[in-house]
């Protein structure tokens, strides 16, 4: 994150390419995320309600709450460090502090509402199926939007270390 806030991001195209290799990463990450979802259910509240509290017509069980405890330890930390890195790393960019504000406020909102959709939906009235179907399409779309500032900020980067006009001018790379 040093170089971030230093603006070494200008004079280490390295390290901007592995950022970048990390994003790349972490698009696979979101769309799997996205598969994974779809494969479970889609966007319609019957299927939502039908994947927590189980279906006789496809003679599926509901959701036990040891399942979705162990689901919901897992994401809630992998979640976590996942939006803590992305909202850090677009932090550094040279969006506007009011933007970074709303992109960060919603995804870590999204994340948290979207592992509690489920626990509602299963264990507090199966209606939540419409707010978990929210929180993950506002979540998938916070996500993405943070993805695509941080990527956008570090190819601008590149350009700019390219044609020679960054802080410093260290000149074009060879």
């Amino acid at each position: 994150m040093r170089y971030f806030v230093t603006g070494e991001q200008q004079r280490k195209a390295l390290l901007n390419a592995l950022v970048l290799m990390f994003l790349g990463y972490i698009v696979l990450l979101w769309l799997s995320n996205g598969l994974m979802y779809f494969h479970r259910m889609d966007l319609t509240p019957e299927s939502v309600i039908a994947y927590y509290l189980g279906s006789e017509e496809t003679f599926t069980q509901p959701r036990s709450y040891q399942g979705m405890l162990e689901v919901s330890h897992f994401h809630l930390f992998s979640m976590g460090m996942l939006v803590l890195t992305l909202t850090h790393l677009m932090l550094m960019t040279e969006f506007s502090y009011r933007l970074k504000i709303w992109i960060s406020g919603l995804t870590y909102l999204s994340a948290i509402a979207d592992e509690a959709g489920g626990w509602l939906v299963r264990f507090v009235h199966p209606h939540f199926a419409y707010f978990k179907i929210a929180a993950f399409l506002l979540l998938e779309l916070s996500l993405a939007t943070l993805l695509i500032v941080v990527v956008v900020s570090l190819v601008r980067a590149r350009i700019r270390l390219r044609s020679g006009d960054s802080p410093g001018n260290v000149g074009p790379l060879p």
